[in-house]
């Protein structure tokens, strides 16, 4: 045993159950369930769409058991996949955990083994079996996508677990071994091309890699060193051009040595500025744009030229924008906002303009649009009328960047996950479709999934499917039509 296992072993030992009481993200509409359902024939107000046929999956931290040590949302928890299916207006809601290998070890012990992950501790052999000692946890918890017909649970930079169409984990999934470290959480798919781009972090060198795979779910390009890269950065999300991955390095980097030694596993390091790598599809030489320190979470959509249209190296992202990460890792005021981004590789800079400085998080563009020119952009936002935790949100807002125009809806009674848009089949019309998202009552006993006519969101939902059941609130889902 070495060093560092045995001082996260000492340091395990001490560890007490998390407080629900002083952890917002564990009680309330984040309080997780432990029942797993399969509910038909919910009952619809309105109209589901009759060309809604598939399924909305989602998935989010969900504990099986009291936390340890610490809980920090949203990078800890269990993975669970709420899923809405839609067939002929009728609906039906079933929901599962991501069958890990911690999870299924805590369910023989019938409580938590591993400590939350900013703890940088492991179970040893005296906790579990040899093949899981100085283990850390699975963590597919963040997102859900389907590519090549596998449907992929996504952790932060780490192997995805592959459930099937009925939601049941098959195992972790390694690409055929061309993928050993796995894959970020946030992939991008080129709809034109049906090839997925990926990231992975790395606390050792090389520290950050990509790659790509193709239609058919082959490993089209293996892991390749991101150059440039001198330290381990956390990066959760990605943006694709229709030449380039578009990397963003904010200076949040892991430090293994302070967390074993009871510090935070992750620091947020200002002065270090954020860099942003644009690493061409093609392999060619990346190139670097740098600016003062921002965070941020997740990005909208990205396209290669100018925003008025003129083409040059330039390239445009659309991003939500934060101060800092926030998980108590600063205590300096956090403000977000909804920007474009145009990166500049010749001059190495890049000028941002905010598109709305409100509380703003999870944009969704039609995915259609992905790593080409877009005009709508979906969000989740704190309308201000009351008190919300961090990570909830009451509203909805609609934008076109090219003429600023918002769209919104607030809701009084709810609180409301992620946007994510379903086509109308055959219908290339950003307007033709449908938005959707779950949504939590305030009360936190029985949820609602929500449908929005594309061409007038702000007047309500078409659609609301009453679910008797809590689905908490959580990340990242998308719609899956049916496969035929």
């Amino acid at each position: 045993m070495t060093a560092s296992e045995v001082a996260a072993s000492e340091a395990r030992l001490s560890f007490a159950p998390v407080d629900p009481a002083t952890n917002p993200h564990l009680r309330g509409p984040f309080e997780s369930v432990v029942t797993e359902s399969d509910l038909t024939g919910l009952r619809v107000v309105g109209e589901v769409p009759a060309e809604l046929n598939g399924s909305y999956v989602r998935n989010g931290p969900n504990p099986r058991f009291a936390p340890i040590g610490s809980y920090t949302y949203p990078v800890d928890g269990d993975g669970m996949v709420h899923r809405i299916r839609l067939v002929d207006g009728a609906a039906s809601y079933s929901n599962r955990f991501v069958r890990t290998p911690a999870i299924e070890r805590e369910e023989q012990r019938g409580h938590a083994i591993w400590p939350g992950v900013m703890s940088g501790a492991v179970p040893d052999p005296a906790d579990v079996e040899p093949d899981l000692a100085y283990v850390t946890r699975d963590l597919p918890d963040i997102n859900i996508v389907r590519h090549a017909g596998r449907i992929l649970a996504l952790a932060e930079s780490d192997n995805p677990f592959r459930l099937s169409s009925n939601l049941e984990t098959l195992g972790r999934e390694l690409f055929d071994g061309a993928l050993p470290a796995g894959i970020t959480a946030h992939p991008k798919i080129d709809p034109l091309t049906g090839e997925m781009f990926t990231f992975c972090y790395l606390l050792e060198p090389p520290y950050l890699t990509w790659s790509s795979l193709g239609p058919d779910g082959s490993v089209v390009r293996p892991p390749t060193p991101v150059a440039g890269v001198d330290a381990p950065c956390m990066i959760h999300d990605m943006a694709l051009t229709s030449t380039n991955l578009v990397l963003f390095l904010a200076p949040l980097l892991f430090d293994v040595h302070a967390a074993m030694s009871g510090g935070s596993l992750l620091s947020w390091q200002p002065d270090r500025g954020t860099r942003v790598g644009l690493v061409p599809r093609d392999g060619g030489p990346v190139r670097w744009c740098t600016d003062d320190a921002f965070w941020l979470w997740h990005t909208a959509n990205a396209f290669d030229g100018d925003a008025d249209g003129t083409g040059d190296d330039r390239v445009v992202v659309d991003f939500v924008r934060h101060d800092h990460p926030g998980m108590g890792l600063s205590t300096a005021p956090n403000t977000t906002s909804l920007v474009r981004t145009v990166l500049d590789p010749r001059s190495g800079g890049m000028h941002h303009s905010v598109v709305d400085d409100a509380d703003i998080e999870f944009p969704r563009i039609d995915d259609r649009s992905i790593a080409g020119r877009h005009d709508r952009i979906a969000v989740s936002t704190d309308s201000g009328r009351r008190t919300l935790p961090i990570g909830a949100a009451d509203a909805l807002y609609w934008y076109r960047p090219s003429d600023g125009r918002r769209k919104g809806w607030i809701s009084d009674d709810l609180l409301l996950g992620e946007p994510a848009f379903a086509a109308r089949p055959g219908d290339p019309d950003p307007d033709h479709g449908w938005w959707m998202t779950f949504a939590t009552d305030a009360d936190a006993t029985t949820s609602q999934f929500l449908v929005f006519a594309a061409s007038a969101p702000d007047a309500g939902p078409v659609a609301r499917v009453e679910i008797p059941v809590r689905v908490p609130l959580g990340l990242h889902g998308n719609w899956l039509p049916e496969e035929h």
